[in-house]
């Protein structure tokens, strides 16, 4: 049965879209087969690293749960189109053949503001993973949250195999991500991971702020991402740590893949 990681962080610009869809890339490069779920409907963006837009998406998680199609009608295989990406976004391109599958929300500004208003079913978005996991018969479904705390996060959270919380080094951070762990832990998550993202290089040494994080939070922490013009500069064009793989952002990102695939 595959498992479901929820990447998740209390406040916004932690870079977590980012930090998904590099993930996923990471764990689908090994040979897995791999569903990335976009359930940040109110603001989706992951699509965009994986080269759609409007035009090329299609059906959306939208539609699905409004009912209007299946969730496997959603799917959009990566691995399929990669390779037409060679020129515009070598790293995405080396995703050509794998068994990638991203479900986008919408970005249709009528459909956003429906969700606005309306709200969802989010049985209907809970059975839609268990059935994605099992029709595309995924080892791993990544979910790319809305950041805080409602009540589409506390399902993604109450129903992860794998929760990896990101957060920045920073006070506001610190304590909202208290209160995250707090909540996970009260609806019995079974595997609690942490990763920094952001950090300011030589402002501090990786083993101070490992152990400053663990102790507080009483979780591993599976990286320590820095703050990289690099990155800002690839502007969300392609899937970073694919494209430059020996960069030290890229080289903390895949400590994070591993620790993701070694959690029972």
């Amino acid at each position: 049965m595959g498992k479901i990681v929820s990447i998740h962080s209390f406040r916004g610009g932690t870079g977590k879209s980012n930090t998904t869809a590099n993930l996923a890339s990471q764990v689908a490069m090994t040979g897995k087969r791999v569903g990335v779920v976009d359930t940040d409907i109110q603001s989706p963006g992951i699509h965009v690293l994986f080269g759609l837009d409007e035009t090329s998406m299609g059906k959306t998680l939208n539609d699905f749960l409004y009912g209007k199609c299946e969730i496997a009608e959603v799917a959009y295989p990566v691995g399929d189109y990669a390779a037409a990406a060679k020129e515009s976004a070598p790293g995405r391109a080396q995703l050509a053949g794998k068994d990638l599958f991203l479900i986008p929300s919408s970005i249709r500004g009528r459909e956003i503001s429906r969700v606005l208003r309306e709200g969802y079913d989010v049985g209907r978005l809970n059975e839609g993973f268990q059935t994605l996991i099992q029709n595309i018969n995924l080892d791993y479904l990544f979910i790319d949250t809305h950041p805080g705390l409602n009540e589409e996060t506390l399902l993604s959270i109450a129903i992860s195999d794998i929760l990896l919380l990101i957060l920045r080094p920073d006070n506001q951070d610190f304590q909202g991500t208290a209160v995250t762990v707090d909540i996970a832990r009260s609806l019995d998550v079974s595997n609690l991971l942490l990763m920094v993202n952001k950090a300011v290089p030589n402002k501090y040494t990786y083993e101070n702020l490992k152990t400053q994080i663990e102790t507080a939070y009483k979780a591993p922490l599976t990286g320590i991402l820095p703050l990289s013009f690099d990155m800002a500069d690839n502007a969300s064009k392609d899937i970073f740590s694919l494209r430059y793989p020996d960069h030290d952002w890229s080289k903390e990102l895949r400590k994070v893949a591993q620790a993701v695939m070694d959690t029972n």
